[in-house]
């Protein structure tokens, strides 16, 4: 039997080879990995620097069914783990049984009841500066700098709209289905120091499925921010994912479920 797959969703402002790091460690405990990029996403965070263009228009419709068409297709239901969109995503594709367990880390807050405002407005492209700022500001200036060239590109000014930044109406797929009792297990981790999306915005989202008797969790990681997947406190985060997969039978040999 093939072993469990798990797909890694990336948010705004990261390239797809963020989760370089998640792959590896994944992949020594024997999980199949992947961590697709974006729709027209280049393959380079060079690249996509040159041609900002290349994902400005992508939306939340375009994003979500890519992703679904992508978890779909394995014969064994992967594991979902999403950061910032990529987390609203992965929890919108576990109410839809597409998963067999989803992490969303740091995630884009979901619904209209469940959205208060976010710590910081939300730029379609970062600079240095509002990266350390906003994302990074619980590490290092050095640490920060050196994140910014490795993996910040452009954004997406269409999904930002649809999410509801700068006072526009949010799109009907920023929301889940918290009622949901036959899907799988989802994990939810925030950062103390996130000011992108604030810790008590992803305690909002975990108290929203306090009625659903499927299992939800929630971790804060403190004295983080909303850079947690890939500063150097990374391997904490995905370590604590693994234990918590384990912890509920999902390893990456699907006969042992």
């Amino acid at each position: 039997m093939n072993p469990t797959p798990v797909v890694f969703i990336h948010g705004v402002w990261l390239h797809a080879s963020s989760w370089e790091s998640w792959n590896g460690r994944f992949s020594s405990f024997g999980f199949a990995v992947c961590a697709p990029g974006w729709p027209g996403e280049p393959a380079t965070v060079g690249e996509a620097r040159r041609r900002p263009e290349a994902l400005r228009e992508v939306g939340l419709d375009e994003l979500t069914d890519h992703y679904a068409r992508i978890v779909r297709s394995f014969d064994t239901p992967p594991v979902i783990v999403g950061h910032s969109v990529g987390g609203l995503i992965a929890q919108h594709l576990l109410g839809t049984n597409a998963g067999r367990a989803a992490v969303a880390i740091a995630p884009t807050p979901v619904d209209h009841a469940t959205a208060p405002a976010l710590g910081e407005p939300w730029p379609v492209s970062m600079d240095a500066g509002r990266f350390r700022r906003l994302f990074a500001n619980a590490v290092t200036e050095q640490e920060s700098a050196e994140l910014f060239e490795r993996h910040v590109v452009p954004g997406s000014r269409r999904l930002l709209g649809e999410l509801g930044h700068g006072g526009a109406i949010r799109h009907p797929r920023a929301v889940v289905d918290h009622g949901n009792t036959r899907r799988g297990p989802l994990l939810l981790i925030s950062g103390q120091e996130d000011r992108l999306v604030p810790d008590h915005v992803t305690r909002t989202v975990y108290k929203s499925y306090g009625d659903s008797t499927a299992t939800s969790s929630f971790k804060q990681f403190p004295d983080r921010a909303h850079s947690l997947v890939v500063d150097s406190g990374w391997r904490a985060v995905a370590d604590y994912v693994l234990l918590w997969l384990a912890e509920r039978g999902v390893r990456a040999d699907p006969s042992e479920w």
